[in-house]
């Protein structure tokens, strides 16, 4: 089992949420908030996650808190602003830290020393491309939209 699928996050409600869930399936992890001007993103990541699970698709939704203190609310707050304003559907861990010392062993893999797509989190709604097999195959900027041309051919390609 890939280093990705091994681990055990902790999902909004408090629930393990292991990551081997999604072995075989492709996974678009992102940094996510509910106070930044790139929140909008959820809708297209919403309907991304709509589009594409019948293929074996998934969204994973990281709220962190290290960006101007973006996502400021409880698991709770978050998870009711996701349903109501976005109908968020697709799984949401707890918040996590993606740079620093503290950086969470999952950002460690997908962005950490030696990873495909090394460096910091540069800001909420980065995106992380992993495939089936748990391997880092793209990372994507805050600025690029979920529904832009480059995520939706990369996620195709990844699903062929």
């Amino acid at each position: 089992m890939s280093a990705f699928h091994e681990l055990i996050l902790d999902a909004l409600d408090g629930k393990p949420l292991p990551l081997e869930t999604f072995k075989g399936k492709v996974v678009l992890v992102v940094n996510v908030a509910s106070k930044c001007g790139l929140t909008p993103q959820y809708a297209a990541l919403e309907n991304l996650y709509q589009q594409f699970k019948g293929q074996g698709f998934s969204v994973l939704g990281v709220p962190c808190n290290q960006f101007a203190g973006q996502e400021p609310g409880t698991e709770q707050q978050i998870q009711a602003f996701c349903s109501l304003n976005y109908g968020v559907s697709f799984p949401l861990s707890s918040k996590l830290e993606v740079n620093g010392p503290d950086r969470h062993q999952l950002y460690r893999l997908l962005a950490g020393e030696g990873a495909e797509f090394e460096g910091e989190i540069t800001w909420n709604f980065e995106k992380f491309l992993v495939g089936k097999d748990g391997r880092v195959l793209a990372r994507f900027s805050p600025r690029t939209a979920p529904d832009d041309a480059t995520v939706i051919q990369a996620i195709e390609k990844s699903l062929a």
